[in-house]
């Protein structure tokens, strides 16, 4: 069994499949508190729900991309069998997690996004640097900006632990806090090759909403 916050089918805001169709698992419980947190209500909110549910249901939107989210969706023990058995399944998944547990015995078919604290979030210190080990090619290290504190921080997270040889790098701002244009500068300046990306689910539909 796992809890639940929500189960639904939307157009994928981030990353290198943003624009695309996909289901999204969002399970319950977080270990962190960042302090720009906009799915607060995954804490504890949420239903127990057994595997075969949960993949019936995936299934039942005919579309093969599904993200498996949070809340922390790696506090859950049997979040790596649920992965393992949507991928036997046929499905393409993904795993966002905020990188602060062990990603290691994560099945290495789904592609992880692995979300690196910056300083504003409050949660720098719950960054596991271990796991740049069992990170692959395929997977994404993403930060989430919101000065530019965070941006020389990331550069330097980078550099320490060669992510540029590991996975694709993404850079996005917190939203309402600083400007995307701010952030395009400043990568544009430095030369640096990360995809800067937008959350555009909260462009389509109201920031808040929830089930988008």
């Amino acid at each position: 069994m796992l809890k639940i916050n929500e189960l639904f089918y939307s157009i994928q805001g981030e990353g290198s499949y943003s624009g695309l169709p996909c289901v999204f698992v969002r399970l319950t419980y977080c270990n962190l508190r960042c302090t720009y947190c906009d799915t607060e209500y995954a804490f504890f909110q949420g239903k127990d729900t057994s595997l075969d549910e949960i993949i019936s249901e995936v299934g039942s939107y005919n579309c093969k991309l599904v993200e498996v989210t949070g809340g922390e969706p790696l506090m859950q023990k049997q979040t790596p069998e649920l992965m393992r058995r949507l991928c036997d399944a046929g499905f393409e998944v993904l795993l966002e997690t905020g990188g602060s547990l062990s990603i290691e015995t994560v099945d290495k078919r789904v592609k992880i996004i692995m979300d690196y604290k910056c300083p504003s979030s409050g949660m720098e210190k719950r960054n596991l640097y271990e796991n740049v080990l069992h990170l692959k090619k395929t997977d994404e290290a993403k930060f989430v900006i919101g000065t530019r504190e965070d941006y020389e921080w990331a550069k330097k997270i980078i550099e320490t632990y060669r992510l540029f040889n590991k996975c694709e790098i993404l850079f996005s701002t917190v939203f309402g806090e600083l400007h995307p244009r701010v952030l395009s500068e400043w990568i544009l300046d430095d030369r640096i090759n990360v995809r800067m990306q937008l959350q555009i689910h909260k462009y389509i539909w109201d920031p808040d909403k929830r089930g988008v």
